[in-house]
Order: structure tokens, then C-alpha cells, then sequence
């Protein structure tokens, strides 16, 4: 994967810390982040017992929204800007937010997956896209009127070498 690396900051260096708590952690059996079919991927998200109560009125959703910190993202990676046309056959270089990669400047997961059941502060999901113990930020219900617009459109590259759908 070729890197772009990014100019120098244009905010001002005294920008304050953001504080994360993670409200718990990925359980799977993904050791190592590689291309996979993570549609199939079963995890169980293990919330805090503090936060276990905030999962009341959930089970009802069919989809929820998981937030996660890619915390072994490493620190050279999150500098890249651009992907160059390496980071997958056949595609253009593109910035990193045109892209669902990992190497960001924040490495924060954010993904749209089958609920399939919660038992206590245990959360079973399907088509989650991290690895094993990754640290988990929050949980969203998925509102369909809200989270999805099935009619957006998408530059041609998203379809391939060919731009063909």
C-alpha cells in the first residue's frame, strides 16, 4: 500500500485533547486485519457493567451503528492523506476519506451491522470489521429514514478499473 504523507498541520498547536472512554471491547476471532468476508464475521461486543443498562430498548432494531478506536492502527499510518494506486488493483489514487481504509489520521471504525441478540452487557453482532479486542466508543441504533439514502450516488471509480456498476 503506498502512502501519501500529509502537509504540516494548518490548526493551531494548542488544540485541546479529545477524551475517549471506551464503553467496552470486540470479542472475535480475528486476530490479524486482512481483506476477509466480514458479512460473515460473528463478534460479541462485551460492554462495561456501567453501561450495560444504556442497551435497554435496543433489541429491537434489526441493524445497529458500532463505533470502535482502531487502537493498533500504527502511528506512521494514521499520516497518510492519500492512497496511492496500489491500495487496490486497477484504482485510482484517492484521499483517505474517499476510501473505508483504516489509515486514517484518526483511525476510528464506524460500521453498520446485524444485531443478533444482547444478553446482559453482551452484545452478538454479524459484519462487524475489526479484530479481537479492539476497544469499542459507542453504540447507535440504525434509523433507516435517518442513516440511509439508497439513491446517493457514487463516482465511477467506487465500480472498478471500468467504472462499470
Amino acid at each position: 500500500m503506498k502512502f501519501f504523507r500529509r502537509q504540516p498541520p494548518s490548526l493551531p498547536s494548542n488544540e485541546p485533547p479529545y477524551p475517549f472512554i471506551t464503553i467496552g471491547h470486540v470479542q472475535n476471532d480475528v486476530e490479524q486485519p486482512a481483506p476477509r468476508n466480514w458479512e460473515e464475521t460473528a463478534s460479541s461486543i462485551i460492554l462495561k457493567d456501567e453501561y450495560a443498562a444504556g442497551l435497554t430498548g435496543l433489541a429491537g432494531f434489526e441493524r445497529i451503528t458500532v463505533v470502535c478506536w482502531l487502537d493498533r492502527v500504527p502511528e506512521s499510518a494514521r499520516k497518510a492523506v492519500a492512497l496511492g494506486p496500489g491500495w487496490a488493483p486497477g484504482m485510482p489514487a484517492v484521499g483517505v476519506f474517499a476510501t473505508r481504509t483504516q489509515f486514517r489520521p484518526n483511525p476510528i471504525s464506524i460500521t453498520v451491522v446485524e444485531l443478533l441478540r444482547i444478553e446482559g452487557n453482551l452484545v452478538r453482532v454479524l459484519g462487524l470489521d475489526v479484530i479481537n479486542k479492539t476497544p469499542v466508543l459507542d453504540i447507535r441504533p440504525y434509523l433507516p429514514p435517518y442513516d440511509s439514502y439508497p439513491d446517493a450516488g457514487l463516482p465511477p471509480w467506487v465500480y472498478g478499473p471500468n467504472g462499470n456498476k
